[in-house]
């Protein structure tokens, strides 16, 4: 009896050691771990239950559907939801603040902006893309909305801490030669790999005006997706 149970005392420890491994670093828990509270007002219920459904949603899945465009021409949802988010915020931006806004977006988003006009182009469209990509964010995205907003005031485009720039295209350049490359798990890796600069961003961008985690999440990844369609043409 006593050797029975000593057995089953030491397949328990044994199954209790594994399953304590830690767990992997990702932007979620970065994100928790940099103190919710600097990223939204717990004592505002409204905006916590907005704050809430921005981060288990898609920008797609409520009501307010965004539809690529009225034109038979449209473009692809992941280049939606990345224009959808670059005008809602600058949702309250005059013009000429728009604009300017709008061509560092371009600047720093070359590879998916280059990648949409060649496909529309192959389909056979042959207007202005990048005019129709800016009256699109501008005139139609930027309107879109089931909430009434009061205005606030203009935010800076922000860009990305030279630093982090630097560290992802090392990271990119140093893996992008395996076959088993994908951009969404080397992300993930990165992530891991890089936990002091992402906080020092995560901190950075809340100091700049940045209220939404989803936002501040979609933004570090979508830069780091940016590099990788930089390096890979260039390669």
């Amino acid at each position: 009896m006593t050797n029975g149970t000593t057995t089953n005392s030491g397949s328990n420890d044994k199954h209790q050691s594994t399953s304590t491994e830690p767990a992997k670093y990702n932007m979620d828990l970065l994100l928790i771990a940099n103190n919710s509270s600097i990223i939204r007002n717990p004592n505002d219920d409204n905006e916590e239950r907005r704050l809430y459904r921005d981060d288990c949603e898609s920008p797609r899945s409520n009501n307010d559907s965004i539809n690529v465009s009225i034109y038979r021409y449209k473009f692809t949802d992941e280049f939606t939801n990345e224009m959808y988010t670059f005008s809602k915020v600058h949702q309250y931006d005059h013009r000429k603040d728009f604009k300017e806004a709008w061509n560092i977006w371009v600047e720093e988003n070359d590879g998916i902006v280059k990648d949409e006009i060649k496909r529309l182009t192959e389909m056979g469209y042959d207007g202005d893309i990048l005019d129709k990509m800016f009256k699109s964010a501008r005139y139609y995205f930027r309107k879109k909305s089931t909430e009434k907003n009061e205005p606030q005031a203009r935010r800076t485009y922000i860009g990305t801490q030279k630093e982090l720039l630097e560290a992802m295209d090392e990271h990119i350049m140093d893996n992008i030669v395996k076959s088993d490359y994908k951009p969404s798990n080397a992300f993930n890796e990165f992530c891991q790999e890089n936990i002091q600069l992402l906080q020092e961003e995560v901190s950075r961008l809340c100091k700049c005006g940045f209220t939404d985690k989803n936002d501040i999440k979609s933004k570090v990844k979508k830069t780091y997706k940016n590099r990788y369609f930089i390096i890979s043409k260039n390669n």
